[in-house]
């Protein structure tokens, strides 16, 4: 086991389960999944919608409150409901930057309301500083969402996330909803914040190449289950056990000619 996987677990999942539903319109979003998140460890979770991957993110963020099994966070077992400091110990940075801001508060607002809940002081500093690890001017803090590019709008809620310290970051598709030339900033804008303020990540994604670029291990779901558990050397090398994970692989790939040619086709 390599040094870091060695040191104590930042975020440990025991046989996790969510229905949605009773009966038989009851659907099965997330079957006894287990894994663990090391402490400064960037962990994917990949799969394609409706796997169950963003399920159990909204569980590990205290927004899903129906589940069984068990949820340990730097060695605290956690149930359904969490205590308010928590919200200031574990942030999540969601897909669609222009649904998750409110469209009628100011940029300062947003970032200012998470400071006034956890009541944390020279909250002045904190706003501009925020700004500025994002990559934003600091008259932005005046503008509102709809004054804003995709782009700097999910810029705007990494720093809502960040600006309360937290030390875990859960991060939900943070650039599926972008431009392509702009996803490869807010990547890079993550993997430096990651490095920088020594966070542990848990991200979901239906993209290998993201998962490959931005993470240490990763786990690969379908079907609301875990279907195989490598990290990303093995990923790289395509060294996959499990068909699920050897076709995701092969459709990250696209179009190959020599396949397709390869294909029997009927009238």
């Amino acid at each position: 086991m390599s040094e870091k996987l060695a040191l104590a677990s930042a975020i440990e999942v025991r046989n996790l389960s969510v229905v949605f539903g009773r009966g038989a319109a009851a659907v099965h979003a997330v079957r006894d999944v287990s894994f663990k998140v090391a402490d400064g460890e960037i962990y994917g979770i990949v799969g394609e919608s409706g796997s169950g991957k963003s399920t159990i993110l909204r569980v590990i963020a205290g927004l899903n409150q129906d589940w069984t099994g068990a949820l340990r966070i730097r060695r605290e077992e956690l149930g359904p409901r969490r205590p308010r400091r928590f919200l200031k110990f574990a942030q999540m940075v969601f897909q669609d930057p222009y649904g998750s801001l409110h469209p009628r508060q100011t940029v300062d607002r947003m970032l200012r309301e998470g400071l006034v809940v956890q009541n944390m002081g020279d909250r002045e500093r904190r706003i501009q500083r925020a700004l500025y690890d994002v990559g934003l001017p600091a008259d932005f803090r005046f503008r509102y969402a709809h004054q804003l590019s995709g782009g700097q709008r999910q810029r705007v809620a990494i720093a809502r996330a960040l600006i309360l310290e937290p030390r875990i970051l859960l991060l939900d598709e943070p650039t599926s909803s972008l431009d392509v030339s702009v996803q490869a900033e807010i990547l890079n804008l993550l993997h430096h914040l990651r490095r920088q303020r020594q966070l542990s990540c848990i991200l979901v994604s239906h993209n290998l190449a993201v998962i490959a670029h931005m993470c240490d291990r990763l786990a690969v779901m379908n079907a609301g289950r875990i279907v195989e558990e490598l990290d990303v050397a093995s990923l790289r090398a395509g060294a996959a056990a499990a068909p699920y994970t050897k076709q995701l692989l092969l459709a990250s790939r696209g179009y190959d000619r020599r396949i397709a040619r390869g294909l029997v086709t009927y009238d």
